[in-house]
């Protein structure tokens, strides 16, 4: 028999909306209201805001260990916009707009990076799970949500979130293998910033995209440009769509970068140059989306600064609640993980009790 191309159903493909000056593709156009329109512009301004505040806190030394999000704010912004409340947002660490705009108290996040336990807890009522550090972890609590979903017969949708660098990961490949052996509808979000830490994206996969690996499971990829947010917003309210029609699953891959440093602990002047960063600041999310705003008359200089005030107060106002959480005891660090601490930890926890009181800092025995 000949040889023959075997014909693959699923299909990948690429959107750009905005230009990198914010020029509308007209042809592309959404649509979006004006209300809705600006809400995404000031979402994106928090996510700036906030990312700046928490880098000055840690270099203070009143947060712990940060990781930024500057540069990669239409991603999860304009994404996290186009889930209703019923619908479950599936986090990483990197996307305080998605936190903030499914209603999570700043200061919250705030006692995360601090070190709160009480940070890691998303408010009641709201379809969220905890701040996911462990890369790719969450994927396969995404997986689990939608196959509940499905199994009730909810018409909801999973948005996850990833890093390039967690499609390098075994949990990742076994949630997207299960959701589309399962027909699950759930969206895998990954945005790509071109670094997981100091290893670049050619050094993960010899792919041509991360939105092919869709392919081998059976649904669709689609590569758009991350640091357009239309682009972002109509890519994944068409997955989420399709999601919750019984088209299953969706692999997105958001192409962006990470202009800041990994964590506030990273020094990326050791493994990237500056001319590499100074060509992706020049296609800055935030300024793009602006313009574009500007074109249509929805802002200008006085309602910008306008909305920049409004958000800086709120990011005060956060840090002043943040700073007079009350102080939890070390010792606390021992609980909450085992009914019986076994003998090891017992050891430890002894240790570390006799540690706290030579240095007067003990508060129960």
């Amino acid at each position: 028999m000949p040889r023959k191309q075997i014909k693959i159903k699923p299909k990948v493909e690429y959107l750009s909306i905005l230009d990198g000056k914010g020029k509308l593709d007209e042809s592309l156009d959404p649509g979006l209201d004006d209300e809705r329109s600006v809400a995404l512009f000031r979402l994106m301004l928090v996510a700036r805001r906030i990312d700046e505040r928490c880098i000055n806190l840690q270099r203070q030394g009143r947060i712990g260990t940060y990781g930024p999000c500057r540069g990669q704010e239409a991603t999860h912004c304009a994404a996290t916009m186009c889930m209703d409340p019923e619908d479950w947002v599936v986090h990483a660490y990197r996307e305080p707009g998605s936190f903030y705009h499914r209603g999570w108290p700043m200061e919250t996040v705030l006692r995360f990076w601090g070190g709160y336990e009480e940070g890691c807890q998303p408010p009641d009522g709201v379809n969220d799970t905890p701040i996911a550090v462990p890369i790719a972890s969450q994927c396969l609590h995404a997986m689990g949500i939608a196959w509940g979903m499905k199994l009730r017969g909810d018409n909801h949708a999973v948005l996850c979130y990833c890093g390039d660098g967690g499609t390098s990961e075994g949990d990742f490949h076994e949630a997207m293998n299960f959701a589309g052996a399962y027909h699950l509808p759930v969206v895998f979000f990954v945005a790509n910033n071109q670094w997981a830490i100091s290893l670049p994206r050619d050094k993960q996969t010899a792919s041509e995209t991360i939105a092919q690996k869709a392919l081998a499971y059976g649904f669709d990829g689609l590569q758009l440009d991350g640091n357009d947010a239309l682009a972002v917003h109509v890519g994944t309210t068409e997955a989420v769509e399709k999601a919750k029609s019984g088209g299953g699953p969706t692999l997105i891959e958001a192409m962006t970068y990470r202009v800041s440093v990994h964590t506030t602990a990273d020094d990326p002047t050791k493994y990237r140059s500056n001319k590499e960063v100074e060509k992706w600041v020049k296609l800055d999310p935030i300024p793009r989306y602006e313009n574009y705003l500007i074109r249509r008359g929805l802002l200008d200089q006085k309602k910008i600064d306008a909305i920049d005030e409004g958000v800086l107060a709120e990011i005060a106002a956060a840090v002043e609640s943040y700073e007079s959480t009350e102080e939890t005891n070390p010792m606390d660090t021992f609980d909450y993980t085992y009914d019986e601490l076994p003998a090891e930890l017992l050891s430890q926890r002894q240790e570390y009790k006799e540690a706290l009181e030579r240095e007067g800092l003990a508060k129960t025995s």
